[in-house]
């Protein structure tokens, strides 16, 4: 089924590529786990109402950005309560800024999870997602030459 074309028109990336983003999700969902955190794979069975970390995988052969994205999901109890003060007419109830806020505060703390976990992350620099997190790979898929070398000191 390479190269089949999905539901939006784009050509799906073959097999061989799906199957090494799918091993990147899945190194970033177990350091997102080693750290304590909830991570789970967007679109995975009973994750609908989960919350934490959700990995996603780009399906898309040519991807303009990262292969694989990280957001961070608030309790469905909070998304819910932002989407009743949205329909009752209150768009600036703290309710709805609520999901938002939090997603931005956790994508500091997860970028530097990953990258403490060798793998290279960036905050997304789109205004649709802000709060989401792009993952690239791993330090050992760089070169050498272009491998960071900054250790910080230990207290």
């Amino acid at each position: 089924m390479s190269n089949a074309v999905p539901e939006y028109g784009f050509t799906r990336a073959p097999d061989e590529v799906l199957a090494v983003r799918n091993q990147l999700a899945d190194r970033v969902i177990q350091a997102l786990q080693q750290a304590g955190l909830p991570a789970f794979r967007d679109g995975a069975p009973s994750t609908a109402d989960r919350s934490g970390a959700v990995v996603h995988v780009d399906p898309d052969a040519e991807t303009v950005s990262a292969p694989v994205s990280v957001g961070w999901r608030c309790d469905p109890a909070m998304v819910e309560a932002a989407v009743d003060s949205l329909t009752a007419g209150h768009p600036t109830a703290p309710a709805v800024r609520y999901p938002g806020t939090i997603g931005l505060h956790m994508r500091g703390a997860l970028i530097k999870i990953l990258l403490s976990s060798g793998l290279i992350a960036t905050p997304e620099n789109d205004t649709t997602n802000p709060d989401h997190v792009l993952v690239f790979g791993t330090m050992s898929d760089l070169p050498p030459a272009l491998r960071p070398t900054f250790i910080p000191e230990g207290p």
